[in-house]
């Protein structure tokens, strides 16, 4: 055994290993809710300087996971949505321990405004100077539910923060194979908001990630917060169970989520009946879901039409199409009069994204069945790997009820324009879609404004926990200080998209949802039209060309290494 890990194969549990592990984790839970918050602020600092510390080894052993050819601007994906968030996040929830040991509510100054619906809503995106020069063009708000006021919502920011002296207990985490920050800011999670220790059970997925994981998160597992372990479902099951542990945490399939709270079998489908699940504690989960890319009809540009086209790319594309948030069905107007020539430019977009390997487990399978399902579908990229069905008068079902975790797009027609289509595409999104983890809206600011009250209406009508218009909201994942989970109102029993949330650096308590906004035009298109966005092409798109170099220059300043990094960083972005 490792410092700070336990080992155990799919086949074989060690279950000694495993017990001290816990052990180990109990006795720093119970120090934990008794440390001061400066102290445990402090102890995120220094958490903070070691991810920068093995930021690079974490980033590349995570390309060789994936194949990722070491040239590849791809490459930066995994700077991005490795260490820099991890950065983002400890910095972010440091700032926010220090604003409560000051007796302050982490909300206090940020402007709280009406939302539609008589809900409220506060602005949490851009915090400082920094993210405003990092994401120009694009602000992000939290609603909360219809009755809570500002007053609630800041008095009951910081969840477990205002609990010093109450413990959480051991919470297990069952980590994610696919983006490789996700494991950590869960644990991160269980730690800051809730007061627990966190065992986190890698996936085999990512097992080369442990090594990388022990040294940057050394600090937590020193302080006996953390214990990285190895296995399959056997190791999972194990752990989930075992007496020590108060809480789980699972990022990944449904049935995974179904399988730990009821079993599997008969014997799993009568205990859901008679509602008596085998799991004996709370569990929250990010399961993902089908998630939907309404494009509102209107008069566009050639090169509005191309750079949302390269936008559609990356939101099913993005890590190879294997996220939770991929975009996968595509919401278009039968009567719109670019329609042929928007999806023209989105195949041309899809089938030009720099080549990558099929590198998550079944994803060949899934791609098959997705052809299978539509024998019509095209097949794109260098290989004829990527997959568009445009569904046109078949029968959606397939496409709209099973996430593909692979990169086939869907193409769904509504009919109508303005307010009807937008209404429609929202009733579509939410009756017969999959999931509630996250929405994408496409439209014109001109189309916007003409559409009025409307378009809030139809934005509070979209249950879903993050809607990004003219964003991804995959940038939703990114951002350390959004709450990050789905629509509220999963159960036990019909988790959907699943329960809580993560992420939420602000400790916001309650949120109903995030709803991101950004340019619908690039630079210099934008300013010339009067918008705010100082950027050709974002860093994440699957298009930028200098995204490798932008990653690894982003990363290196929120490690703190450089201020001249951030210029640096800004000029490598602009000639993306």
């Amino acid at each position: 055994m490792s410092v700070g890990t336990a080992r155990a194969s799919d086949d074989v549990v060690d279950e000694a290993a495993l017990d001290r592990a816990l052990e180990d984790l109990e006795a720093g839970a119970t120090r934990w809710a008794t440390t001061p918050l400066p102290e445990r602020a402090a102890l995120l600092r220094r958490t903070h300087a070691a991810v920068a510390e093995h930021a690079e080894e974490w980033a590349l052993t995570a390309a060789r996971v994936k194949g990722l050819d070491p040239a590849s601007p791809l490459v930066g994906e995994e700077w991005l949505s490795g260490p820099y968030a991890a950065l983002t996040a400890l910095a972010r929830l440091a700032s926010t321990l220090d604003v409560l040991a000051a007796g302050r509510s982490p909300l206090r100054g940020l402007s709280f405004h009406a939302a539609p619906g008589g809900r409220r809503a506060v602005d949490v995106l851009p915090l400082d100077r920094t993210e405003s020069l990092l994401l120009n063009g694009f602000r992000a708000e939290v609603w909360f539910p219809p009755g809570t006021t500002d007053q609630r919502a800041m008095l009951t920011a910081g969840l477990g923060a205002l609990r010093v002296g109450e413990s959480g207990g051991v919470g297990l985490v069952l980590g994610a194979g696919n983006i490789t920050s996700i494991p950590p800011l869960d644990v991160l999670y269980e730690v800051v908001a809730h007061n627990r220790a966190a065992v986190l059970k890698l996936n085999p997925v990512l097992a080369e990630l442990e090594g990388p994981f022990s040294r940057a998160f050394a600090p937590l597992v020193d302080a006996g917060l953390l214990r990285i372990v190895q296995g399959g479902a056997a190791v999972g099951g194990f752990l989930a169970h075992h007496r020590l542990v108060a809480h789980v945490h699972i990022t990944g399939s449904v049935v995974s989520h179904d399988a730990i709270v009821w079993g599997t079998g008969e014997e799993a489908a009568e205990r859901k009946r008679a509602g008596t699940p085998l799991l004996e504690v709370p569990i929250t989960s990010e399961l993902g879901g089908a998630s939907p890319i309404i494009v509102v009809p209107g008069a566009w540009t050639d090169a509005e039409l191309a750079f949302q086209a390269e936008h559609v790319a990356t939101m099913r594309l993005h890590n190879g199409g294997y996220n939770c948030i991929a975009g996968q069905v595509l919401v278009v107007s039968a009567d719109w009069p670019q329609r042929a020539a928007f999806l023209d430019a989105v195949r041309a977009a899809i089938a030009a994204a720099p080549p990558r390997p099929a590198w998550y487990p079944g994803s060949a399978d899934r791609t098959a069945a997705a052809v299978a399902a539509y024998p019509e579908a095209e097949r794109l990229g260098p290989d004829g790997g990527r997959v568009l069905v445009e569904v046109g008068s078949g029968d959606p079902h397939a496409i709209e009820t099973t996430e593909c975790f692979a990169p086939v797009l869907g193409v769904v027609d509504v009919p109508g324009t303005g307010q009807a289509f937008l209404d429609a595409a929202v009733r579509l999104a939410n009756d017969d879609l999959v999931g509630t983890l996250g929405a994408n809206v496409l439209i014109r600011p001109e189309d916007r404004a003409a559409l009025g009250a409307g378009f809030g209406r139809a934005i509070a009508a979209l249950r879903y926990g993050t809607i990004a218009i003219n964003a991804w909201t995959g940038l939703g994942f990114l951002l350390a200080a959004t709450p990050w989970g789905a629509f509220p109102g999963g159960t036990l029993a019909d988790a959907g998209s699943g329960i809580g949330v993560v992420h939420n650096a602000l400790l916001i308590d309650g949120a109903e949802r995030t709803v991101l906004h950004g340019p619908f035009r690039p630079f210099p298109a934008s300013v010339l039209r009067g918008e705010r966005a100082l950027s050709p092409r974002p860093p994440w798109f699957v298009t930028a060309r200098t995204a490798a170099t932008t990653g690894r220059l982003l990363t290196g300043f929120a490690g703190g290494r450089a201020p001249w990094l951030l210029p640096a960083a800004l000029a490598s972005a602009f000639r993306a």
